[in-house]
């Protein structure tokens, strides 16, 4: 090893996930790092260009999902345009589209760089997990990393793997879940033959290809794995997919390469769904308006107005107790549908900042974060505004 540095907790991966967890866990005093391996924050929806910040709200009056999730949203727009959508108690049964906020990927990326920052949170970018280290008892003790500097020992007492790809928890021995994905991509695109305004300026617009779901389109691209080819085909189908697009309007007339070419790509792959952890709960389709005992918060779903999840914290925990590991974001526990609801920005900002404070008081109390009283856990998330169960913002249980 080139180096050894030790931390109370480390955040593995950046995106919305991890960016919300090193902010909760700084925030609670805890000597934090963040390993990211781009140079950017914000994962799928900065890298990944996916820059829609969905609702907070069940679309039908309700304030749905508290915390850092509202806050990471205005700060989405601090350095950028984009319109937070009107009051939820305003916004009763309007289009899905008009619950969403859309913002500048750049913009967002130096504000949470900012306000990382500001909280004392220690950033590795450009650093990629390439190992973990365990005692005797399987509990991570540390996690091996490459960057500029070489190959490192970064150790903490607690990790929260927010990697989407569960980076650690394999590694770590972890039982996992799985996802196939379609092929899509999302580029930022001049384009001066279309008045298509998203908040940018008339000429600046997103173009989108792909479908979310297998079952969409006979025509979809399936990826059924995850491996460095795959990642290599998806991004370049993509791509081939673009220029497909691009040659059509050249071909027909429609444009030329002055009035519509791509600005800029996504960074990164659009997996959706790669790895998330076998967890001591995994949230399942159909069990929304359903009530956990343990939930930690909850979460709208995006593409309707109307149905509200209860999140458990037992999702964020193994199903076979691996001390020193949370989960967070993508990598939370869910399977088929349920996965689409934990998987977007609000949701991930909430269940980082649960897991972000978890570690903290699990530091506190000297045990694992499998060994936390959840009664405890949520009387914190009270303190911060969280509200828990449907009852709470006045929903029933169905």
């Amino acid at each position: 090893m080139d180096f050894t540095k030790k931390y109370d907790v480390v955040v593995v991966g950046g995106g919305i996930a991890g960016v919300a967890a090193a902010l909760q866990a700084a925030r609670c005093g805890k000597k934090t790092a963040l390993l990211e391996k781009t140079v950017m924050p914000g994962g799928l929806a900065t890298t990944g260009l996916i820059y829609v910040y969905l609702p907070l709200c069940d679309g039908k009056g309700k304030r749905v999902t508290f915390g850092l999730s509202e806050e990471l949203l205005r700060l989405s727009i601090k350095y950028g345009p984009g319109e937070i959508p009107p009051s939820w108690h305003e916004n009763i049964d309007n289009d899905e589209n008009k619950r969403y906020t859309v913002f500048s990927p750049a913009s967002f990326i130096i504000a949470m760089d900012e306000i990382l920052g500001e909280n004392g949170v220690d950033i590795w970018y450009d650093t990629l997990v390439c190992g973990v280290t365990q005692n005797d008892k399987r509990k991570i003790t540390g996690v091996i990393v490459e960057n500029a500097s070489g190959r490192g020992l970064v150790e903490a007492e607690c990790f929260i793997d927010s990697s989407g790809e569960c980076a650690v928890a394999r590694r770590a021995g972890c039982e996992i879940l799985r996802n196939d994905n379609c092929q899509s991509i999302w580029a930022l695109e001049y384009n001066r033959t279309h008045n298509r305004d998203i908040g940018f300026g008339e000429r600046i617009s997103r173009f989108f290809w792909g479908h979310l779901e297998p079952e969409d389109s006979k025509d979809s691209i399936l990826y059924s794995d995850y491996s460095g080819k795959t990642v290599s085909k998806s991004v370049l189908d993509g791509r081939a997919k673009l220029r497909e697009s691009l040659q059509k309007n050249y071909d027909s007339g429609q444009a030329d390469r002055y009035s519509r070419y791509p600005l800029t790509l996504a960074a990164m792959p659009h997996f959706r769904k790669i790895y998330c952890i076998d967890g001591s709960y995994v949230l399942k389709a159909g069990e929304d308006n359903r009530h956990f005992e343990d939930s930690i918060g909850m979460a709208a779903d995006w593409r309707e107005s109307g149905p509200v999840w209860e999140i458990p914290y037992r999702t964020l925990i193994p199903s076979k107790p691996i001390g020193g590991l949370l989960a967070a974001g993508r990598c939370t526990a869910a399977a088929g549908d349920a996965w689409e609801i934990t998987r977007v920005i609000p949701v991930a900002a909430m269940t980082g900042q649960v897991a972000g404070l978890a570690a903290a008081l699990s530091i506190d109390a000297g045990i694992e974060p499998y060994e936390l009283e959840v009664e405890a856990l949520q009387r914190e998330l009270r303190n911060l505004g969280f509200k828990l169960h449907l009852p709470e913002i006045g929903l029933n249980y169905r």
